[in-house]
């Protein structure tokens, strides 16, 4: 148990710490090219999350890169919410300000769950598979669900 719950902070600091990269590449990318809207990154993370449930245990590797590769472009995103929640900080009452904090607080709480069914799927056996698949299905559904939200209220200058 011990184990367990030291690799899911582990996780959930290995993948907390790559989206802040990630966030100011592809904000670059994004001013350079203009293509990468809110809408895209959902279509994505929906796309991927679906096919997750599709795969065998066999293919546990696949999914797992998939998977990553999911909840690394929610991670620029929501990086991306946070900047522009930052940069208009000084602007919002403090209503506002409580519950931007909410959301954030939110997602924060929802990816490190996602984290933990990740590893989970990345490492478990054949006899695992079908929980820790469904598992992180769900977690990730939940987070997709509220970033969903929180983009709709924060979402900034790349909605279309």
């Amino acid at each position: 148990m011990k184990k367990n719950a030291s690799l899911s902070v582990l996780m959930a600091a290995l993948l907390g710490i790559a989206p802040l990269s990630l966030a100011s590449q592809h904000e670059v990318s994004g001013q350079e090219n203009g293509k990468t809207t809110s809408r895209e990154v959902r279509r994505e993370v929906t796309d991927a999350a679906e096919a997750i449930k599709n795969y065998s245990a066999d293919k546990r590797d696949e999914a797992a890169k998939k998977a990553k590769a999911s909840l690394d472009a929610l991670d620029v995103r929501i990086a991306a919410m946070e900047a522009r929640i930052d940069k208009n900080w000084d602007k919002m009452d403090a209503a506002a300000r409580e519950q931007a904090r909410s959301t954030l607080d939110a997602l924060r709480k929802q990816r490190v769950q996602v984290a933990e069914w990740y590893g989970g799927l990345k490492n478990s056996t054949a006899d695992a598979w079908e929980r820790m698949k469904t598992g992180f299905s769900d977690s990730y559904k939940s987070l997709r669900h509220t970033w969903e939200k929180a983009d709709r209220q924060y979402g900034g200058e790349d909605k279309k």
